[in-house]
Formats: C-alpha cells, structure tokens, sequence
C-alpha cells in the first residue's frame, strides 16, 4: 500500500456541475468534483457509469451541455493546454504499421518535444528493447505501454487514462501502478479509471461514480471508513446502497 500525502491546496481539475447528453440519454447530470495536484486519482465504478464520458469533457473532446471544467487553472480543452495534458484512452492510439519509436518521434513532433524526450518515455515504460519493433507485432500490453508512453511525450503535467490495465496480467498492472505511483512523486497529476477496485488501493484519492453520479471521494482509508468495509468491492456496494436509499 502506498503512503498517503497530505492535498495540496490548489486542484488541477474543478468540475462544476457538469451536465453532458449523449445520444439524448443524460450520461453526467450536476456532477462536481476536484482532483488534487501531484497525486494519483482513481476515477471508479462499472461500465457504464460515465468514466470516459468524463475524461474525454475533462480533455476537452466532448460535448458539454452545461457546467464549467477548470484544467490546470484554464477551460478544458483550450489551447494552452495542449502541451500540458496528456490522454491515453481505451484502445492504444498507435500506429501498427509503424515501429515503437517512430510512433513516439511521430507525436514529439506534433507536440513540438524536445527529440530525447522519446528515449525518456521508452525508459520510463520500460519499453527501451522494443523501440525498434512494429506495434503489430507487439502483445496487447506492450501496445497498452507505448499508447502510455505517446501520452508522456512532452512531460504533461496532469496525465487522463482511461482504463489503462484493462485486459493486463498481474504482473504488468502492477508494474503500470508502480509508474504511476513514481510518475505522482515527481509533481504529475494522474486522473486514471478503472472498473476494478481492488486497483482502488494503488491510489491517493479516489472518485467512485455510479450511473454519472458521485457516490464517494476520499482515500480508500476514507471510503473504508465511510462504507464500515475493508474489502473495498464490498465498500462501494454499501454506498451505492446508501445512495439509492
């Protein structure tokens, strides 16, 4: 279990009583909530529960109806946080034709990064012996790592991943956790989802939303807390209880 560090006070991420419609079904309807700076964020709850939906309005990528989104102290999706915000969403956003490292010099030259930066990321996805190899041929948790690795191009200071060890064996989910952790220590923001809890434990803060609504926030001491459970699948079902109550 990670140590927990004391909120900063300034957020990198205000949501506002946020209302989106997609498909004229109301997905996020009042939502408010914060994400704390240079922690790691855990943005939970079952498919369907409106998780992507918020990430892609938190990038800037979604329609909002209504309620306003404060990134890095600026609206979502704005320009200034272009170099600033990096997204890693479900499915690898990568080119399979192309090798691992020329994805990378691809989107170092979109973001205008610095060429060394390529070889920084490789190092830090611990995807350095497979620069030279074509995505195709890669398995689907090395895809996973070098679509991480296109979001850390340019050292962003908030990173949105949405869902980024699904499909993963144990051992790769949690070397993913551990970067994350590391990256969290050296002053990035991760906001990342998951629909299993027990990856709620890898994180300082957690966010657990249920059909567009927030059903709790806290560190999961705080959700153990709330719910009277130690086991946190059993945790988030007594709050959704006592939300539906």
């Amino acid at each position: 279990m990670i140590d927990y560090r004391p909120m900063p006070s300034a957020p990198s991420i205000v949501v506002d009583k946020l209302r989106i419609r997609r498909g004229g079904v109301i997905v996020l309807d009042d939502l408010s909530l914060a994400v704390a700076s240079g922690r790691v964020t855990g943005l939970l709850g079952p498919s369907g529960s409106g998780k992507t939906t918020l990430m892609r309005a938190i990038v800037g990528v979604q329609i909002v109806e209504s309620g306003t989104i404060a990134v890095l102290g600026e609206p979502a999706g704005t320009p200034p946080l272009r170099w600033k915000v990096g997204y890693m969403t479900q499915n690898p956003a990568v080119y399979g034709d192309l090798t691992v490292r020329e994805n990378l010099r691809y989107f170092a030259r979109i973001l205008d990064a610095a060429p060394e930066s390529v070889d920084e990321v490789l190092e830090t996805v611990a995807m350095t012996s497979f620069a030279g190899r074509v995505v195709n041929k890669l398995s689907g948790g090395q895809r996973a790592r070098v679509s991480l690795a296109t979001a850390l191009i340019g050292s962003p200071e908030l990173l949105v991943l949405d869902e980024p060890t699904v499909g993963l064996d144990p051992v790769l989910r949690r070397d993913l956790w551990k970067t994350f952790n590391e990256l969290a220590e050296q002053g990035k923001t991760l906001l990342v989802s998951s629909h299993v809890m027990d990856e709620a434990d890898h994180c300082h803060d957690l966010l657990l939303l249920r059909e567009g609504k927030l059903v709790a926030t806290g560190s999961p001491a705080d959700v153990r807390a709330q719910s009277g459970k130690q086991d946190l699948d059993e945790a988030f079902l007594v709050l959704i209880n006592e939300e539906v109550e």
